[in-house]
């Protein structure tokens, strides 16, 4: 099965290309408050946000999109390591990224700590444990989300990567350790719910929830697998059931696999968490670029050999970004983001996607685009004009422009 076959629903609203509004739209950001709801003068004051698992319950959220992937593009990130310590060397290229990502529309902003374990932080050749702490690093990035969020209506999320602890066997004792010092700056900086994701093993991920339930916060768990299952052969969906049985709120993907792949391995997950009639909300945040042939390695795209260097050719379009985010929420996903290659500009295509199913809320970016290029109608440029139609866009499958190269990649690396 192909998920993003056809065009989006709401791309293919006409409603939207008329006068007359498919939806009251709802520009920008509002504001509100952790707690309070009346001013110091006992009147009305800013309305009480709404927490994670309110907000699925009511309808899609949507996520942010990549950051140590995209910042290792604009020259922030070192490339092998994938350490955050941008956050303390280059804060304001975090934080720019972070306003992309709340000016595209995004309901969620994570706080940019992938990789920020202290047991990652010291593996041979990375150099940032060298004057930096996991502590130091998370507590910094939870300082620069706050700041940027402000008094928006957007969630904070703390997020952990996997620990090499676990790989090297030391067992749970020392692995929950290293994630409880992850999480420590979240709960001190009280951010909305804390996520696990891009975990390779199931049995991590038990570990991780069961520490991560005695917070006091929603939890939410993705792992890297594909539709075969995790790295030691557990079946996507028997996955997915271990999360919700630990007390995940929210189980999902994220990550190593195009969209499609990821909605294969959705779609067995759902499938099996009805069959033991086990109703988490479910969640995805796949890569932003187009990898079929990787769908049944373990490893993902780093398979392919122009990993991480030479993705752009593969990297989706707007409108597939639109087609991928329908896909899910008609399978039943509520919480729909982006992982490496997602840019603020898929971001926002997902929350146009969604935005009559989130009561018309749209990004400010929103009021920068047309549908279908409509404003290419106007340009000054002949060409450009006959291109501001959903006939045009429907029908042009877009070229790499590099003749003789392949379609999909005939060899993987180590094949």
């Amino acid at each position: 099965m192909h998920f993003l076959s056809r065009f989006s629903k709401i791309a293919r609203s006409p409603c939207l290309l008329q006068n007359t509004p498919l939806f009251t739209v709802s520009y920008g950001v509002r504001k509100f408050s952790r707690s309070a709801t009346r001013n110091k003068d006992g009147g009305p004051g800013q309305q009480k946000k709404k927490g994670l698992l309110e907000r699925l319950g009511e309808g899609p959220v949507v996520g942010d999109g990549s950051y140590v992937f995209t910042l290792e593009r604009r020259g922030y990130v070192l490339a092998g390591p994938w350490t955050p310590e941008v956050v303390i060397e280059h804060p304001e290229a975090v934080k720019s990224l972070h306003r992309e990502y709340l000016h595209a529309g995004a309901d969620v902003l994570q706080a940019s700590t992938f990789y920020s374990s202290d047991d990652k932080l010291t593996m041979p050749g990375h150099e940032a444990s060298r004057t930096i702490t996991c502590k130091e690093l998370n507590d910094k990035a939870c300082t620069i989300l706050k700041e940027i969020a402000g008094d928006a209506d957007v969630l904070l999320c703390g997020a952990m990567s996997p620990v090499p602890s676990y790989l090297d066997g030391k067992g749970k004792e020392v692995v929950q350790r290293e994630y409880a010092k992850q999480m420590e700056a979240f709960i001190e900086h009280d951010l909305d719910f804390l996520l696990a994701e891009f975990l390779g093993h199931v049995e991590e991920a038990e570990w991780v929830i069961e520490l991560m339930k005695t917070k006091g916060k929603p939890v939410a768990c993705t792992l890297r697998t594909g539709p075969k299952g995790d790295c030691a052969g557990v079946p996507a969906g028997e996955c997915a059931v271990r999360m919700a049985d630990a007390g995940a709120d929210v189980v999902g993907v994220n990550c190593q696999y195009d969209p499609n792949t990821c909605l294969k391995t959705m779609e067995a997950m759902k499938t099996e968490l009805d069959k033991r009639g086990l109703s988490p909300y479910l969640m995805v945040q796949p890569l932003g670029f187009h990898c079929p042939e990787v769908e049944n390695e373990d490893e993902g795209y780093q398979m392919l050999p122009e990993c991480p260097f030479a993705l752009e050719p593969r990297q989706l379009t707007r409108f597939e970004a639109h087609a991928f985010a329908r896909a899910a929420y008609d399978l039943g996903v509520r919480y729909i983001g982006g992982c490496c290659g997602f840019e603020p500009h898929h971001i926002r295509a997902i929350s146009e996607e969604l935005s009559p199913e989130r009561g018309g809320k749209l990004g400010e970016a929103s009021k920068k685009h047309v549908p279908w290029g409509g404003a290419l109608k106007n340009s000054m440029l002949v060409p450009n004009r006959t291109k501001g139609s959903r006939q045009h866009w429907e029908k042009t499958k877009p070229a790499s422009g590099r003749p003789g190269y392949p379609d999909v990649q005939p060899k993987l690396i180590n094949q």
